[in-house]
């Protein structure tokens, strides 16, 4: 993970930000440092707020607007000197800054803005400042049709034409970029992280400070932004492939816990079917992080976000051991109960929740993901959560909300992006193979990626060079890979992850060995052999009728 990684992990962002590769051209030596002398200046500015505040200080109110001051005046450098001739203060802001709202009674204008005094004073950079206690995304009825101070400054950005805006409550500095006709962005930095990681007051002021806006153009913020949009597709393609990665697992669990009743739970189940509920399940998840981080839900709910919250649970999760993960199989029984949830509807005298119907959450769709047999009804029939564990859960939580170490925001994410990723899981398919089948670490152009275990042993005793041409055609490897691999020797965890795979048969294990290293594995290391019966998830590139020998 390079430096800057590591930063953007550490601050909110929600919707497209400024993307690494920009940051590692822009700052190829990372961000200059901060002196010596203004870090300490901040930070005792910073207790002497925090305390004021902590303690009721009668004298907080001057004591707030010194602290934003002193972060716009000195840290960002916006009016070291006092001459407010960058640094527009409300008194001194343009009428054309000012504009009414719908019920025309009220007006919005900025505390302050950053203006290009080369340039007839065009305003660069709108910045609002809040009460200590004000949440920035809650609503907040003195700022009229706005649903929030962020939202405020967003309809103020996009009618004054000044993209940028910075709104704050002192202890978060949120960041906003609303160009007219395009995804907003914003991104938080709080100031108590500006003390424990300085990496953080680094990028804040490297990208905020006043040096950033009088730069060449193309090295100006807004122009770093529109640099990174070029990048949105990587992301976009990799978050694809984590959730296709993450389908694949749910599938192979439902096949799991369809052996372990014995192929009764699955037994009337298409696999097209199962591949759909897959994919139901996923796209479902993508709705309620959508959901809640517009607040169309019930976060700020303690009950909810505690016990149904899909954004909440994750880091729930994370709380556990790896070894807690794989025991316990609660988290599943909760996204079931949250689908249900939206689908009927709460009507509890201390927890409400509107039915919202429709079939993308009926539980009857796909009863098998309940444990229930086909014609049966979610509300009258018992339901039997299957043994799906909380590890499970965690990677495809892991697959929708992170990527590269940073959290994704789904508040802004664009449809054209969540499309992406759901034309990607339609291109592939499940089928049921007749014969244990051994899927293969492939390159992209291979059109075979598999092996029966007939065919493993068949080759194996044709000889070493029949059977190198096979792994080679299944592979799309060269020839020195398939050698070098043939010959590295499992190591113990391997051997264990290996009879795991077989399913306990040290038979099978004995069979397959020689070629471990040839064999794809799952996020978790433990080698893909599926047995007779089995589903398997086919990538865009296979065609199962080219190969019946399989299914």
């Amino acid at each position: 993970m390079s430096r800057h990684d590591e930063w953007l992990a550490l601050i909110e962002i929600s919707g497209p930000f400024l993307a690494v590769p920009v940051l590692k051209d822009v700052f190829p030596q990372g961000f200059d440092e901060i002196d010596v002398h203004g870090r300490k200046r901040l930070r005792q500015a910073y207790d002497e707020w925090r305390e004021a505040s902590d303690f009721d200080d009668p004298h907080f109110p001057k004591l707030h607007k010194a602290w934003i001051k002193e972060v716009l005046s000195r840290t960002l450098e916006f009016d070291e000197e006092g001459a407010g001739d960058v640094l527009k203060s409300k008194s001194n802001i343009p009428d054309g800054l000012r504009i009414m709202l719908g019920d025309f009674e009220s007006a919005l204008w900025p505390d302050y803005v950053v203006v290009d005094v080369q340039r007839e004073e065009k305003p660069l950079l709108l910045i609002h400042a809040y009460a200590t206690e004000v949440d920035l995304e809650a609503v907040q009825k003195k700022v009229g049709e706005a649903s929030s101070p962020a939202e405020g400054m967003v309809s103020l950005c996009r009618a004054t034409g000044c993209r940028l805006g910075l709104v704050t409550n002192g202890e978060r500095w949120m960041l906003i970029d609303a160009p007219v006709g395009s995804v907003t962005t914003y991104a938080s930095w709080y100031a108590r992280i500006w003390m424990q990681e300085p990496v953080t007051l680094q990028a804040f002021v490297n990208l905020l400070g006043i040096r950033r806006f009088f730069y060449d153009p193309s090295e100006q913020l807004p122009a770093l932004l529109d640099r990174s949009l070029k990048h949105q597709d990587e992301v976009t393609e990799a978050l694809g492939e984590q959730v296709r990665r993450a389908v694949e697992v749910l599938v192979q669990s439902l096949d799991r816990a369809d052996i372990d009743r014995n192929r009764e739970l699955l037994r009337d189940v298409l696999p097209a079917e199962l591949y759909e509920a897959g994919l139901t399940v996923m796209m479902r998840l993508v709705f309620l992080l959508c959901a809640e981080e517009r607040g169309l839900l019930l976060m700020g709910d303690e009950r909810y976000e505690a016990n149904y919250a899909i954004s909440t649970m994750r880091m729930q999760l994370r709380a556990d051991s790896e070894e807690i993960l794989e025991r316990r199989m609660d988290a599943w029984s909760r996204l079931l109960a949250t689908f249900r949830a939206v689908f009927g509807g709460v009507n509890h005298v201390n927890f409400y929740l509107p039915a919202l119907g429709g079939s993308l959450f009926n539980p009857n769709r796909f009863p098998f993901l309940e444990g229930r047999a086909k014609g049966t009804d979610w509300k009258f029939d018992e339901a039997k959560p299957l043994p799906i564990d909380n590890r499970t859960v965690l990677l495809l939580l892991e697959a929708i909300q992170s990527f590269e170490g940073r959290t994704l925001s789904y508040r802004a994410l664009d449809v054209e992006q969540i499309g992406y990723v759901y034309e990607g899981l339609l291109e592939r398919t499940v089928k049921r193979t007749d014969k244990v089948t051994l899927e293969l670490d492939a390159t992209k152009g291979a059109k075979r990626p598999w092996l029966t275990l007939d065919e493993l042993t068949a080759a194996q005793e044709a000889g070493e060079r029949p059977f190198v041409t096979l792994l080679q055609e299944r592979t799309g490897s060269s020839e020195s890979r398939i050698k070098n691999d043939l010959a590295k020797p499992m190591d113990g965890l391997q051997a264990e992850h290996l009879l795991t795979a077989c399913q306990g048969s040290q038979q099978l294990r004995d069979c397959i060995k020689s070629i471990f290293h040839l064999l794809r594995t799952d996020l978790w290391g433990y080698p893909l052999v599926y047995p007779k019966g089995a589903f398997i998830v086919l990538r865009p590139t296979l065609n199962p009728e080219s190969f019946p020998d399989l299914f």
